[in-house]
């Protein structure tokens, strides 16, 4: 491997190319290069950084416990810097000189983060391993601050997901002790979902665990976007809740201002207001039909722990219903998502009419349903059956939602074919973030 360097740059953008070169050589060939090794080494020395940044088999935790001082820099290491408020900050900013030395310092701790997370070498991997792994994405992802992480996802997901693929995991599975050490995520739920039939005795308790560990997790998160989310107008024909979290105090002091009295300077409350906070609901029907193909294990995950958490809002009717080449009603579980997850079978094919043939007897009311549709909308050769079956459900007057496979990343993939007529029936395919599922159906039920 030959190294060139440009001619006429300084000594510290030399450095800091070899410190890239050196992290490039190390994630695409297992074969050290000595030269680019020894200067790597000689620059973090001269840094006052320890030389533990240079080996992928140090986790960062284990150099921030030694160095504690370093957990500062790296938080929000990678993100860019903020926009000068004014045109006058910006040339100020431009006129002041550039430390080099710290752009030099930067890239040696860039070059740990990306080393640790992408130099995963090959072979068999341990369940030690997987989890220092999520440990160092951990810390990547916190130096690409949420928007950069939010853009890294799906990469970082690929690079989990060969991981776990490493993995002897029923073996793993078998030790309790080493089950313990695995920290569940998206593609480790997707390997036990896949597995769960070849798994008994200890192996299948410890891959129940860990899946309703991992159900918990996310149901936290889903919960709190849920409550959040703003929905439904308020009804003011209920006289407000008088308790001290709804006090307005600003109407209280204003409707109380003629009881001010210059000689106390005090002002004398006669008469206390309160918020109203009481929304209308109607109770409504909610439909779930979700695609659980194989290229749709996080939609799968996602979309049954948020639609049991809607479950158990007051007046909201929702059954679920998973499919691949047939369909599956998993509507008495609804409460559960955990036992939903045990009863899926994730692979196949996709059939979209054999799903809603089962979900079209559900509709009862159609003015006061709605029909969450999670898929790629990849079908075999029956695109204009299931496209008939949408159109027919949206003109009773049932309120149809297309969505994409649904995740944390945001990201979607959806048949071009379909997102057109989507679009021309007047109900496009919203957006693949979660948070954009839960504000569509929380405005639904307002």
């Amino acid at each position: 491997m030959t190294i060139e360097f440009e001619t006429g740059q300084s000594a510290d953008d030399t450095r800091r190319q070899v410190l890239y070169w050196r992290l490039l050589a190390r994630v695409f060939d297992p074969e050290e290069q000595p030269s680019l090794e020894a200067a790597s080494v000689a620059i973090v020395d001269d840094l006052g950084l320890p030389a533990s940044l240079l080996d992928p088999g140090v986790s960062v935790d284990n150099v921030v416990q030694r160095f504690p001082e370093l957990a500062a820099e790296l938080a929000g290491l990678m993100q860019p810097p903020p926009a000068a408020d004014t045109a006058d900050t910006a040339s100020e900013a431009d006129a002041l000189p550039e430390d080099s030395g710290e752009r030099v310092r930067r890239a040696a701790l860039v070059s740990k983060l990306l080393l640790n997370v992408f130099c995963t070498g090959s072979g068999n991997v341990s369940a030690q391993q997987l989890a220092g792994w999520q440990q160092d994405a951990g810390w990547l992802k916190q130096a690409l601050g949420e928007e950069g992480a939010g853009a890294t996802a799906g990469v970082l997901t690929e690079v989990e997901g060969d991981l776990v693929r490493r993995m002897r995991l029923r073996e793993v599975l078998a030790d309790p002790r080493l089950a313990s050490r695995l920290t569940p995520s998206m593609s480790l739920i997707e390997q036990l979902l896949r597995d769960k039939a070849n798994l008994s005795g200890v192996a299948l308790a410890n891959a129940k665990a860990l899946i309703r560990r991992f159900v918990d997790e996310v149901a936290e998160v889903l919960r709190t976007q849920v409550q959040q989310t703003s929905a439904g107008t308020l009804d003011r024909s209920v006289p407000p809740k008088r308790v001290f979290r709804n006090l307005d105090l600003e109407r209280t002091i204003w409707k109380n201002l003629t009881n001010w009295s210059p000689e106390d300077e005090r002002l004398y409350v006669d008469r206390l207001f309160y918020r109203h906070t009481a929304k209308r609901t109607t109770p409504a029907k909610m439909i779930v039909v979700v695609d659980q193909s194989g290229s749709m294990v996080d939609s799968m995950v996602n979309c049954t722990i948020l639609a049991s958490i809607f479950a158990g809002l007051p007046k909201v009717d929702v059954h679920l219903i998973a499919y691949d080449t047939r369909a599956l009603d998993l509507t008495p579980w609804v409460s559960d998502p955990f036992e939903v997850l045990l009863r899926t079978n994730l692979g196949g094919g996709n059939d979209g009419p054999v799903a809603m043939e089962m979900a079209r007897p559900k509709i009862s009311d159609p003015s006061n349903t709605v029909m969450v549709w999670i898929s790629d909308f990849y079908e075999f050769d029956r695109s204009q059956p299931l496209l008939d079956g949408i159109q027919a459900v949206h003109r009773s007057g049932v309120k149809f939602i297309p969505v994409g496979s649904v995740n944390s990343s945001g990201t979607q993939i959806v048949n071009p074919w379909f997102r057109e007529r989507f679009r021309n029936l007047g109900t496009p395919v919203i957006s693949g973030h979660i948070r954009k599922l839960v504000a569509e159906l929380k405005n639904f039920l307002a």
